[in-house]
């Protein structure tokens, strides 16, 4: 096991990447190296692979070993690897946690599991038990969205105890619940804090949190590097400027398909558009509109325009 104090920080925009696929619904092995440095060159703290934005649940479990030997052998430990391990399955999950830390990634990220309404207990002892049995820090990872499974602040809190746990990517948007996962910072500050929505990344940092998990710097990673700098450094002008872009990828990009899954439809689209992979989607996921995508190809092309003239 990698002793925690070794392990390098993870803070900034951490990047939760896409998975990109072919249109036979197998892993994209270019489009993941072409992204994977796309992503280095443009200065992101680390990556994040399988997360939610990974599409992860529609993808079989050799497609996701696949996808993180890949990721790690191009990062090359230039940045930190992070490896998502959700799966409702706690055989799984391990499974894939060996195949993260045999390829050199830092640390895992398990979403709560779905499907089953557990409760508190529940999740206490399954993480207890991801922690005992991984060979690598574990992040937890609270989206109650998608998962209809909050993890409560007394069940983080206790989580946070235990040595090999380094920290909780929250999913939820609420920001009470943020400054209470603050208060266990407090008490443990060697505990990261990253939070989801990239609509909220300025006011999470000023809050305290370490940094966010970005989608849309998959599209624009220095953007959003910019932007996480202007929030740690206070620089209230760079805010003022970056802030709208990332409203508008939000709205004009994530926003159009009408279907619960349309962020994952506008993103790809405009990964394609600007040349990193393919648009293709896992199934069921079904791909946007075509009218509708001529919509988000003329939004990219303008909002890549703005972001040059910064």
């Amino acid at each position: 096991m990698i002793p925690i104090n070794l392990l390098p920080k993870i803070e900034g925009i951490v990047v939760p990447t896409v998975t990109p696929l072919l249109e036979n619904g197998q892993l994209d092995v270019k489009g993941a190296e072409t992204l994977t440095r796309h992503l280095l060159q443009g200065g992101v703290h680390s990556l994040f692979i399988l997360g939610s934005t990974g599409e992860t649940p529609s993808l079989s479990v050799s497609l996701r070993k696949d996808f993180i030997k890949v990721v790690c052998q191009s990062a090359n430990q230039e940045k930190p690897v992070l490896v998502g391990i959700s799966d409702t399955c706690l055989d799984v999950s391990l499974e894939l946690a060996h195949v993260a830390q045999t390829e050199g990634a830092d640390a895992v990220v398990a979403l709560t599991p779905f499907f089953f309404h557990l409760d508190q207990e529940d999740l206490y002892q399954y993480y207890k038990h991801l922690a005992d049995e991984c060979a690598l820090p574990l992040i937890l990872y609270n989206f109650p969205h998608m998962t209809k499974c909050h993890l409560e602040v007394d069940t983080v809190r206790a989580l946070s105890k235990h040595p090999r746990i380094i920290g909780i990517k929250d999913s939820s948007g609420n920001g009470v619940y943020l400054e209470k996962l603050l208060e266990i910072k407090a008490e443990r500050p060697d505990f990261y804090i990253l939070t989801g929505p990239e609509e909220m990344l300025v006011q999470t940092v000023l809050a305290g949190a370490d940094g966010g998990v970005s989608g849309g710097a998959n599209l624009f990673p220095q953007l959003y590097v910019r932007l996480f700098e202007a929030a740690k450094a206070k620089d209230w002008k760079t805010m003022q400027q970056i802030q709208p872009i990332v409203l508008e990828i939000s709205k004009r990009i994530y926003g159009r398909g009408g279907k619960s899954y349309s962020y994952f439809q506008g993103l790809k689209i405009a990964m394609e558009k600007l040349g990193m992979c393919g648009a293709h989607l896992a199934s069921p996921l079904l791909r946007i509109h075509p009218e509708l995508e001529a919509d988000i190809q003329s939004a990219i092309v303008e909002i890549k325009e703005k972001v040059n003239q910064l």
